[in-house]
């Protein structure tokens, strides 16, 4: 942890800003967010909580809220934004409502740096002059569904700043999940995590929290917010880094996603020394390694299933999703090492679906696989480290395997305490698991035979649920890239 009074470094770009840090984490409030376009009748306009009964705003006929509380604490984002919606007769994607909130904001309050802010909008980098011809013509598209929004009777901006700031939203958005962390929602801008530089192997993490809503008038009311979470000892003068990308790929990729999305040649000694890219390119051990064709092949086929895969995924055919999963392991097994990144995916996809299809026996032994392998790869801190072991441990667990569910959901519960912090809601459910499972494994010492039949009686009423609908993202990035 970071002791009080010492001061660490933010990194942005072509300047470094210093900040004095008084706790092991640092909040930026939301600045401004709004709810991916498909989802926005199923999770909350406000607190991106997913309810079954969500109230529609009478006006637009697009906003859905949990209650009143909600509608309430959204009218002055959403009034206006209202207004344009109903005129328009249909709302525009995420990107497009996320610049027009911003501009209403800048038009209310101003340009200028606000309470708590280190950096303005007009700050940031918005890229546009290292846009390629696709990415051009996309702004331009943009920019023409923009203006069809924008009313006239707002404050009219140029069109150069306003390219200034969908550039800003497609470069810096941070991706926001659901209350539980398991699917993106929305996206969000929050400057002064701009200021956060890039390393594969960095030594802070990012995490959305969407606070708690339920206790309004209480002590334990909290907003939603963006907290900085150090994961480790960090020394006076240290540069503070997030990982804009998932670690699991190896390093000549992740600099080419870099390149292509934030417009940096990544320097981290990750990449420079590619470290851990032979142990995400590993082989069989054995008496007789594989021939480079063979790898090769291999590897291919497990490509081109995963795109059959992602298909049969975003068409909810997962029984065939299992086949192909099946079939692509056949062929990588005898080859590719435990810890090879194209044997991961598929068990990570394969388990996920199980799970789902809750044929939890299988799935446990695919996802024991799974974070065997993560568990060498990732940091030991890693927040989607936390999520695998949570994962695994409740398959685990709803397979019968007591003692390895209950091991895997206290590894997780000692990760996430780090990445999310006690007061995030997915660290409380599995806070929840991790006592259940205890007290489970109790039982099952003292008496086993008691313990099953108890359980049996159990399972109808069972309290651990961790099983979400498998979707095409595999885990919830930390920035939104315009897709």
């Amino acid at each position: 942890m970071v002791p009080n009074g010492d001061h660490m470094t933010l990194g942005c770009c072509n300047h470094r800003k210093y900040m004095p840090v008084a706790k092991h984490l640092y909040s930026d409030h939301v600045i401004m967010e709004t709810l991916q376009w498909i989802l926005t009748h199923l999770v909350c306009h406000t607190c991106f909580k997913r309810h079954e009964k969500l109230h529609r705003c009478g006006q637009c006929k697009f906003a859905h809220y949990c209650d009143r509380t909600c509608q309430k604490d959204a009218w002055m984002n959403h009034k206006t934004e209202c207004s344009a919606i109903k005129k328009r007769g249909v709302a525009p994607n995420e990107n497009i409502r996320l610049a027009a909130r911003i501009l209403w904001r800048i038009e209310r309050e101003g340009g200028g740096l606000t309470e708590g802010c280190l950096v303005s909008i007009d700050s940031l980098q918005n890229h546009v002059e290292h846009f390629g011809e696709e990415e051009k013509k996309e702004l331009r598209m943009d920019l023409e569904s923009f203006l069809e929004f924008w009313p006239p009777e707002s404050k009219q901006f140029g069109m150069q700043y306003i390219s200034h700031i969908l550039g800003v939203i497609n470069c810096n958005g941070f991706t926001l999940s659901d209350q539980r962390g398991l699917q993106a929602v929305g996206v969000g801008i929050f400057p002064n995590l701009c200021l956060v530089n890039h390393d594969c192997w960095p030594n802070c993490t990012v995490i959305f929290n969407n606070g708690n809503h339920e206790a309004v008038r209480s002590m334990f009311h909290t907003q939603m917010r963006i907290e900085l979470r150090v994961l480790s000892k960090i020394s006076v003068g240290e540069e503070l880094t997030v990982s804009y990308i998932d670690f699991l790929n190896v390093s000549e990729d992740r600099k080419q996603q870099l390149k292509k999305q934030y417009y940096f040649d990544c320097t981290c000694e990750h990449c420079q020394k590619g470290i851990k890219d032979d142990l995400m390119l590993a082989l069989k051990e054995g008496n007789e390694k594989p021939s480079q064709e063979v790898v090769k092949e291999v590897i291919q086929f497990s490509k081109e299933t995963m795109k059959k895969v992602d298909k049969a995924r975003s068409d909810g055919v997962y029984h065939e999703v299992v086949k192909l999963c099946r079939e692509c392991l056949t062929r990588q097994e005898p080859v590719l090492g435990e810890t090879n990144i194209y044997l991961l995916r598929i068990l990570s996809i394969l388990s996920e679906v199980l799970s789902y299809l809750q044929l939890f026996n299988e799935a446990s032994g695919y996802s024991k696989q799974m974070v065997d392998g993560y568990l060498k790869l990732y940091h030991p801190k890693n927040a989607q480290l936390g999520m695998a072991l949570m994962r695994a441990g409740v398959t685990h667990w709803h397979a019968g395997l007591i003692e390895a569910g209950h091991g895997m959901l206290c590894k997780a519960y000692a990760i996430l305490l780090v990445t999310h912090g006690p007061t995030h809601p997915i660290t409380k459910d599995l806070e929840a698991m991790r006592v259940q499972s205890e007290m489970e494994l109790r039982m099952f010492q003292q008496n086993e035979f008691m313990y099953y039949q108890m359980r049996e009686a159990a399972l109808k009423n069972q309290k651990i649920q961790m099983m979400p609908e498998p979707t095409n993202e595999p885990s919830v990035g930390l920035f939104q890239k315009k897709q």
